[in-house]
């Protein structure tokens, strides 16, 4: 039974963004007209680091848009548009290319039984050596710096679970059930105002913040876009399917503690329940999710698929990887007393 109507999904979609470069005005430019035939980007573009290029990492973000909720004005053809979908893949290479760099794979000989999913799981959160962005907010966080972090995780939060679920026909018997019963939770266990995303929308809105979906992607940095590029790609190939189950059991895993740090700074900053309730129910909800997360939905699918374990455990060590980079983006800017995002945010005058 329904809960009441959601205020996150029936709002306008989001205009498309300003482009940051030739290969986004490539893909943007082409979204303002009816569906054609749309030329191969330039291969001599690009040649700096993928994860942190604001020019690919929007691009790439546009396109993986039109699998979600699309953009105002753009024909919804576009998503099938065969040389649309070349231009795609030309980024996610490129974008492939530099995780794999990142996060090298495991060798056979290094991978875990399924049985052992839990304790190689948490290694890989263990040996995270990245800046606890958490503990920084918990102890010391501005209001403002608050702030910035809602409006990075927006790009995720406001469609919370959406990419993770893309898995949900690739998956069979026991890790599909482990996944259904996870991602039930997400999206609020047939209450429309318990889906995580509406209570997020409900922190924006209680800290003073636009809840509309993609509102601030104009001022989200290609760092933040990385994060959610990553569950996009993983989650809508098949053939990362491993990894999509990687990412998402290392999430619940590791995100109960953050979680209860954000909530505290909030209330340290004396924001109410309106503000909270998003990071207070994510302390209860990945608590209980962990070991579900870990052995039947990973160590479940390994247990099947003994082929995908190098996958999964790549995509585990791929959201460790981006999000220590977002983390040390996010506090390496304050440090030096600017702005995380693309531009300041406007003032804002929080209600609860």
């Amino acid at each position: 039974m329904s809960g009441g109507d959601s205020r996150v999904w029936p709002g306008a979609m989001p205009p498309l963004p300003l482009a940051r470069g030739t290969r986004s005005a490539h893909v943007i430019d082409a979204l303002r007209r009816a569906p054609q035939p749309l030329d191969a980007l330039d291969a001599t573009i690009g040649r700096g680091d993928a994860l942190a290029d604001d020019d690919l990492q929007l691009a790439l973000y546009v396109c993986y848009e039109l699998h979600y909720r699309g953009f105002d004005g753009v024909d919804e053809r576009w998503e099938w548009e065969p040389s649309l979908l070349a231009v795609r893949a030309a980024l996610e290479a490129e974008f492939e290319a530099a995780l794999d760099a990142a996060v090298p794979p495991l060798v056979p000989g290094d991978l875990p039984a399924p049985a052992e999913m839990d304790v190689a799981l948490r290694a890989i959160a263990d040996a995270d050596e990245g800046p606890s962005l958490s503990r920084h907010l918990e102890r010391e966080g501005t209001l403002e710096q608050l702030l910035e972090f809602c409006v990075h995780r927006s790009a995720y939060q406001l469609k919370e679970a959406d990419p993770h679920s893309w898995a949900l026909p690739r998956l069979g018997g026991a890790p599909k059930a482990a996944m259904v019963e996870i991602q039930a939770d997400e999206y609020g266990g047939g209450r429309a105002d318990r889906i995580h995303a509406e209570l997020f929308a409900r922190s924006l809105r209680a800290l003073g913040l636009d809840d509309a979906y993609g509102a601030y992607l104009d001022l989200i940095p290609a760092v933040t876009l990385a994060t959610v590029n990553l569950m996009s790609l993983c989650g809508l190939h098949r053939r990362r399917r491993g990894a999509i189950v990687g990412h998402l059991a290392l999430f619940e895993m590791t995100s109960s503690v953050p979680n209860r740090r954000y909530a505290n700074a909030l209330r340290r900053l004396g924001a109410g329940e309106d503000a909270t309730a998003f990071f207070d129910e994510h302390v209860v909800a990945d608590a209980v999710h962990e070991n579900i997360a870990a052995v039947d939905l990973a160590g479940g699918l390994v247990r099947q698929q003994p082929e995908l374990c190098a996958d999964l455990m790549w995509g585990a060590s791929a959201l460790v990887e981006l999000e220590a980079r977002w983390a040390a983006h996010l506090l390496d800017c304050w440090a030096d007393g600017r702005t995380s995002l693309r531009a300041p945010l406007p003032a804002v005058a929080p209600v609860a």
